[in-house]
């Protein structure tokens, strides 16, 4: 595999860090560049960075690179990079035209934002699961008049509490299913210093995010016609989204029904067989064994689970049968690194691998 230029937009964040984390000995992709707002423009990474999140140290490489203003120097950027991860703070409306406007310079955009989860033609992956999804690209550049340029985005972070471990049911016909998510701080981009309101406390909303949690998932099961992703029609998802005081990782409480009721067995077995694109293809991030299930009673927990296969697994326990639903079981994922910069970098590498940067 060839090494690719990549640029991080929105390298300051707590998601740009983690992207920053990530990529430094990435054996695939070489930061070549890192954009932020115009305040940041022209400073040193280290002295643009105003609270370094992460409890791994910056790397080395990058502290004095010099930040690149992620508006004013797109066309510069896009010319000294093969593809550039997006993680930006700005309103929906800018997010589009900003990731569009590189798209259409020829630089393909693998973006961690919500802006364009909505739009017809852009994929939105989890690489185990609709990898498929990806040919839609094809009627996205031709709608952008690109040859190279395009956008490819990941979906909420914390479906992946819970998604992932539907998925596999399928086979049985999922009729319905309700979860509650238990949202890590990181989600919102805070720690406990920046966010003391969360201490000793639960937050019962977090704005769009049920929405997104109902009507993702559709979205990822539906199917590629005529140019554009026509989303599933059913199942039938509720959700709550509480935020917790927990500094990374997101839970989740699924319950489900099927058409076929399955046994306690056949779901174990299901999970422990499920795999997909990255791990026929070996890509460099991907998990060994994708869902992990737990037997303990107390398992999954974010403070212990939530670096499986170094945070890019999904957990599972705690499942049991429903006296309402069929069953009903716990799931558990890592939201900044399987739900967040590092499912995008996994999206990234299946990207290089079918060829979609050359």
């Amino acid at each position: 595999m060839k090494k690719y230029s990549v640029g991080i937009i929105g390298a300051t964040g707590m998601v740009g860090q983690r992207f920053a984390l990530l990529l430094a000995d990435h054996p695939w992709f070489e930061v070549k560049v890192l954009a932020a707002s115009s305040s940041s423009a022209g400073k040193k990474y280290k002295d643009a960075v105003k609270r370094w999140n992460m409890t791994e140290p910056m790397p080395e490489e990058l502290k004095d690179m010099a930040v690149m203003d992620a508006a004013a120097d797109m066309e510069k950027i896009a010319s000294m990079v093969d593809f550039c991860f997006c993680a930006v703070n700005m309103k929906k409306e800018e997010i589009k035209a900003l990731e569009e406007a590189y798209a259409k310079l020829e630089c393909p955009i693998v973006s961690n934002n919500s802006a364009h989860r909505g739009t017809p033609d852009v994929p939105m992956v989890i690489p185990e699961i609709n990898s498929d999804h990806l040919e839609v690209i094809a009627a996205q550049r031709k709608r952008l008049g690109t040859k190279r340029g395009f956008i490819a985005v990941k979906s909420n972070c914390s479906l992946q509490s819970y998604v992932p471990l539907l998925h596999p049911l399928k086979e049985f016909g999922i009729k319905c299913a309700a979860v509650t998510t238990y949202q890590a701080i990181s989600g919102a981009g805070k720690t406990f210093e920046t966010m003391p309101e969360i201490i000793d406390n639960i937050i019962p909303y977090i704005g769009g995010e049920e929405e997104k949690s109902e009507l993702e998932p559709l979205k990822i099961w539906g199917e590629v016609k005529d140019g554009k992703i026509v989303p599933a029609e059913d199942p039938v998802i509720t959700a709550q989204c509480l935020r917790v005081p927990v500094s990374d990782g997101h839970t989740a409480a699924c319950f489900v029904s099927f058409e076929k009721k399955p046994s306690k067995e056949e779901i174990l077995k299901a999970w422990s067989e499920f795999s997909g694109e990255p791990q026929k293809l070996n890509l460099p991030s991907a998990p060994k064994q994708f869902i992990h299930y737990f037997e303990e009673n107390d398992r999954p927990q974010p403070a212990l689970d939530r670096n499986t296969e170094h945070g890019m697994a999904v957990c599972a326990g705690r499942l049991r049968e429903d006296n309402l639903f069929d069953y009903k079981f716990i799931g558990c994922s890592h939201n900044t690194l399987r739900g967040a910069a590092g499912g995008a970098v996994l999206l990234a590498e299946l990207l290089a691998a079918k060829g979609y940067f050359d």
